[in-house]
C-alpha cells in the first residue's frame, strides 16, 4: 500500500525526507511505503528547497502561501498528514504564550484538513516546551481537538530525545501521531536504538569527510576578536568560560545563555541546533575557532550530503535549525508503516496517558 501523504509548514522537507525514506515489506512481500501528495509553507525558499529535494524539482504540488489563505477543500486527496505546526509560542526560548500568541492557533489548520480529508493517520510535531505553555492546558486543547476532528483519532503522544535513535544531537521534540479510531489499530512508541551509544558530534562530520565542493558548505567569516574569544574557550564550554581574558567577554549583565559561542563537545551527540538569533548562536567546531558551516549543521540534522538546501545562507540556516531532523522522522514512519502493515516491532510505553488521558 501507498500512502499518499500531504504536509502543512512543510519547511525544507525534514519531515517529509523521513517519510520517504521509510518503507517496510511484510513477510508475503506486501509493501507499504509513502508518496508525497501537496505540502504548504509560507517561506519561498523553503518551498523551492522542499521542491527540488522531495519531488524531483517539480513545484506545481508545493504551495507557497500563508496557511491562511490556502483552500484546504480543493487540496487533493490523501491517505497521510503530516504537520509540524509553528513553535513560536510554546518555545521556552520566547515568551512562552502558547494559544493566545500569534502562533499558537495554527494547529487548527491541521484540525480542519482532518475533519476534510479524513486522513488514516497523522503526524503533527512541536518543541518539547508545548507541555509548559499555558501551565500545560496548550497541549491538553491541542490534543483533545486533535482527537475529536472529523472521525475522531485514536492519539499517541511522546516526547522523542532524538539523541535516542541515532540523531547525534540532543534534540528533544513532542511529536502526536493519530489513527483513525474506526481502523481499530494503535500506534505504539518505538523504543530507543541508541540509548546509551550514542552519535557524537565528530562522527556526524567527519565520517566520512564533506568535500569541499559539497552544497552549503559555505564558512563564515569571523572578526579577528571572535577568533581570539574562541580560541580560549575549550570543547564543550561557552562563552562564559572563566579562562577567557577579561578584554575579551562579552558585555552581558543580564540572562547568559549557555548556548552563546558554546563549542561542541566531539565525543558527544551537539546542543540543539537553532534557525535563528544573533551572534554566537551558530554553533561552534570543537578545535577549529569557527562557526560550523550549513552542511556542517545539517549533518547534525541528518541531511544527506546530496541535499541541497536553496536560498541565501541566512535562510538555509534557518530552514534547516526549523527542520525535524529525517532519521528521527524515518524512524516513526516506519513505526506507522509496520502498525498498518501488522509487523512487530520494539516498543515503549507513555508516560503522559496519566497527565494528558492519551497513550
Amino acid at each position: 500500500m501507498v500512502f499518499n501523504m500531504g504536509e502543512l509548514f512543510c519547511g525544507a522537507g525534514g519531515l517529509a525526507m523521513g517519510a520517504r525514506q521509510a518503507h517496510v515489506v511484510t513477510p508475503d512481500n506486501g509493501a507499504f511505503s509513502i508518496r508525497h501528495a501537496w505540502a504548504n509553507d509560507i517561506d519561498e525558499w523553503a518551498c523551492a528547497t522542499y521542491a527540488k529535494n522531495i519531488l524531483g524539482g517539480d513545484s506545481n504540488n508545493v504551495i507557497n502561501l500563508p496557511v491562511e489563505e490556502l483552500n484546504i477543500r480543493e487540496l487533493p486527496k490523501i491517505e497521510g498528514f503530516a504537520f509540524g505546526f509553528p513553535c513560536n509560542d510554546y518555545s521556552v526560548v520566547g515568551k512562552q504564550k502558547g494559544l493566545n500568541g500569534k502562533f499558537g492557533s495554527l494547529y487548527t489548520y491541521g484540525v480542519q484538513v482532518l475533519e476534510h480529508h479524513r486522513p488514516a493517520w497523522f503526524v503533527a510535531e512541536n518543541v518539547g516546551g508545548l507541555q509548559s505553555a499555558n501551565r500545560g492546558h496548550a497541549l491538553k486543547s491541542i490534543l483533545d481537538d486533535l482527537a475529536a476532528a472529523g472521525p475522531r483519532y485514536l492519539l499517541t503522544p511522546h516526547l522523542y530525545k532524538f539523541e535516542d535513535y541515532g540523531v547525534p544531537q540532543t534534540r528533544h521534540r513532542i511529536i502526536i501521531v493519530g489513527i483513525r479510531s474506526d481502523l481499530g489499530l494503535e500506534f505504539k512508541i518505538p523504543a530507543p536504538t541508541h540509548a546509551g551509544k550514542h552519535v557524537s558530534a565528530r562522527e556526524a562530520i567527519e565520517s566520512p569527510p564533506i568535500a569541499k565542493d559539497a552544497f552549503n558548505h559555505e564558512f563564515t567569516e569571523h572578526s579577528p576578536r571572535v577568533v581570539e574569544m574562541l580560541d580560549h574557550i575549550p570543547a564543550g564550554e561557552n562563552a562564559w568560560y572563566e579562562g577567557i581574558p577579561e578584554q575579551l567577554r562579552l558585555n552581558v549583565k543580564r540572562a547568559k545563555l549557555s548556548h552563546i559561542y558554546r563549542r561542541l563537545d566531539p565525543d558527544k551527540p551537539a546542543y540543539t541546533v537553532t534557525g535563528t538569533g544573533g551572534g554566537g548562536t551558530h554553533v561552534y567546531h570543537w578545535s577549529e575557532s569557527r562557526a560550523l558551516t550549513n552542511r556542517e549543521r545539517a549533518r547534525l540534522q541528518t541531511f544527506e550530503d546530496s541535499f541541497e538546501f536553496i536560498g541565501p545562507k541566512e535562510s538555509v540556516r534557518k530552514q534547516i535549525g526549523m527542520a525535524v531532523p529525517p532519521h528521527g522522522a524515518k524512524v516513526i514512519f516506519e513505526a506507522l508503516l509496520k502498525t498498518f502493515a501488522g509487523v512487530e516491532y520494539e516498543y515503549v510505553t507513555s508516560e503522559w496517558f496519566e497527565r494528558f488521558g492519551y497513550r
